[in-house]
């Protein structure tokens, strides 16, 4: 069972400062800031949420196919990708525009200043869910606001099951287009404060919400995770990592465990508990797409993260 994955793909630019952005932006000269920061740690990674999805999926052995918009600097990310085993025969490539950007510098008590471009992201509605195509699974996941909701609407039109996951898309909309992202989904999954605005603009509570899809499913952070589904809530434990890297791209690790148990039926038990495995596992490495792990490695994470034998 392939799953479409339609969102970003993008690079991340992370410097690191040794300092304390406090000692340098005074409260009272915000007005005419002009700050320079001196950051002699640099890495550019791999990036984008559909990137990120398709790279977990892949690694924990199911099957994806990524449609995006990309600019004339994907050339790295294409080879990474086909090195990876991912396919890209979905992602279109914009001429004069570059891919979408992220660039964060992070000081040292963790604080970040982020500067986005979207880049060729903007043009997303360009792409459609391809018909006969063997897609049987999707997931809608944060890109331009255009193409999230043709997608949906396509996928929906389509009779094909899909998770809607706002994610950092949550403010491109309002409550009624929201409630109408839910009306159209199979599953919804979001993070505890995104499941909250999910709540106060539809005004709609999340049991209100779980009723509309076959499953909600709220990530906690470190109190692990809800599945709320077939009339009864899940709760999920957390599995804790072995140390505390780069909380970047757990998210979408996380939602590629729930595309994985989708794809081979599992209960909602096992899928959440392989879905917090992935988050934990992606927290222990900087960057979200340089962890590895082997089938055997990743079963005896679960048994020993869980107590049970996975399968």
């Amino acid at each position: 069972m392939t799953a479409l994955i339609c969102g970003s793909v993008a690079y991340d630019t992370v410097m690191v400062f040794d300092g304390h952005f406090k000692d340098h932006i005074l409260a009272d000269r915000i007005h005419m800031l002009n700050v320079a920061f001196l950051v002699p740690a640099l890495r550019r990674n791999f990036g984008g949420c559909a990137g990120n999805i398709a790279y977990n999926l892949k690694l924990i052995g199911g099957e994806g196919r990524v449609m995006a918009t990309v600019g004339v600097d994907f050339g790295p990310y294409r080879a990474w990708m086909k090195n990876c085993g991912v396919a890209t025969d979905l992602i279109r490539e914009m001429a004069d525009e570059y891919c979408a950007q992220a660039y964060i510098t992070t000081d040292a008590d963790n604080n970040q200043i982020t500067a986005f471009h979207p880049g060729a992201m903007n043009h997303a509605h360009v792409n459609h869910v391809p018909k006969g195509a063997g897609i049987k699974l999707g997931i809608v996941a944060p890109e331009n606001r255009d193409g999230m909701k043709l997608h949906a609407e396509q996928f929906a039109a389509a009779g094909i099951p899909f998770i809607f996951d706002p994610g950092q898309g949550m403010t491109l909309f309002n409550g009624e287009e929201l409630a109408a992202f839910i009306d159209q989904a199979t599953w919804v999954a979001a993070n505890d404060y995104e499941a909250s605005l999910l709540c106060e603009r539809t005004g709609r509570s999340l049991e209100q919400i779980a009723s509309k899809v076959r499953a909600l499913i709220v990530t906690r952070g470190a109190e692990g995770s809800h599945i709320y589904a077939d009339g009864q809530r899940h709760e999920i434990p957390v599995a804790k990592p072995g140390k505390l890297a780069d909380p970047t791209g757990c998210g979408d690790a996380y939602r590629a465990g729930l595309l994985y148990g989708l794809q081979k039926g599992l209960a909602w038990p096992t899928t959440g508990r392989i879905a917090s495995l992935m988050g934990a596992i992606k927290i222990e490495h900087h960057g979200t797409q340089n962890h590895r792990f082997s089938s055997e490695e990743f079963a005896t994470r679960y048994r020993e993260s869980f107590g049970v034998s996975l399968g």
